[in-house]
């Protein structure tokens, strides 16, 4: 309700009223000759002071110029301004300046500044939780001349693989109500987590364990399968190829270890509705616990397949 109320006295100039109390009382201003202002809009308060130095009352008077580029108004042509934003205000006895020229407030966006913008935002949007991205600039960055307020970083174009090694990254620079350039950086990147590597030669078929491997923080910018953990199974994990000393272990790199192997005799319980036989059988496949494999009996030679429920019996239902 305050709000709409302070609106509401903004736009029938009832503030004016308040800052100039006596009736038919007409403000007189010294022009500045510059000012410098934001992406919000020029304000009287900043084009002007009163010659009194009574408080100067907060008006609109018209957009900023746009970054890199300047206003220049005179005095008729702010007091013609003011008219259409404040048609309760009047002006005169202007002193100062003939006229004001208006540039944007800026400052410069220098390369460690711009490195965290553009690292968070990659990191965010692209490398997540893949690891820590560090980003470096592959040629000097020169410092450029932005706005001096508050803006946001958007990418435009990264390479279609998406953070590499090295990558051109083009970007812009946004403001509330403007976009402020487009610019380009030659960027290295590396992305950092801490993964398993082999600590000694690990050979195919051995045993895998938590002992066989260490933790190291390593670069997985062009590795994105290394782990970071081995998987809780109920048998043990064997390697399926050779890894050597302190190369990262990826899914790839071992299998749950069978509890049964292609080979095998095992008792198979062969279930016909309320009958059930034994009978051996000759596995035909490598199986976990509750995997079903072909197997084979040996007398008949029929196929069949089984379910492995333990490391000496096959469930088999007809």
């Amino acid at each position: 309700m305050k709000r709409f109320l302070r609106q509401l006295l903004h736009r029938s100039g009832f503030m004016l009223a308040l800052a100039f109390p006596l009736a038919g009382q007409t403000a007189s201003f010294s022009l500045l000759p510059g000012a410098t202002v934001t992406g919000d809009g020029v304000f009287l308060q900043q084009l002007v002071s009163a010659d009194d130095g009574s408080p100067q009352p907060h008006l609109r008077v018209t957009d900023a110029p746009a970054v890199g580029q300047s206003l220049v108004l005179t005095r008729d042509q702010i007091t013609a301004l003011l008219q259409k934003s404040a048609p309760g205000f009047t002006a005169t006895n202007w002193t100062g300046a003939a006229q004001a020229r208006i540039t944007r407030r800026t400052r410069l966006l220098g390369e460690s500044e711009l490195k965290e913008l553009l690292t968070d935002v990659l990191q965010r949007e692209h490398v997540r939780q893949r690891g820590e991205l560090e980003l470096v600039f592959a040629r000097a960055w020169t410092a450029a001349i932005v706005p001096d307020e508050p803006f946001t970083l958007k990418l435009l174009d990264l390479p279609t693989s998406g953070v590499g090694p090295n990558m051109i990254v083009r970007f812009e620079l946004r403001g509330t109500r403007e976009t402020f350039g487009t610019w380009s950086a030659i960027t290295q990147a590396r992305v950092w987590r801490e993964v398993l590597v082999a600590g000694a030669l690990l050979k195919r078929g051995q045993p895998l364990t938590d002992s066989d491997v260490v933790r190291e923080r390593r670069d997985l910018i062009l590795s994105r399968e290394a782990l970071d953990a081995l998987p809780r199974v109920e048998t043990s994990l064997e390697l399926v190829e050779n890894v050597p000393a302190g190369v990262p272990l990826t899914a790839r790199s071992f299998r749950v270890r069978p509890l049964v192997l292609r080979g095998q005799t095992l008792e198979a319980l062969v279930q016909d509705g309320a009958l059930q036989i034994s009978t051996k059988v000759e596995l035909l496949e490598d199986g976990l616990s509750g995997q079903f494999v072909r197997v084979r009996n040996p007398l008949s030679r029929r196929e069949f397949r089984g379910k492995v429920q333990n490391e000496n019996t096959i469930l088999v239902q007809l």
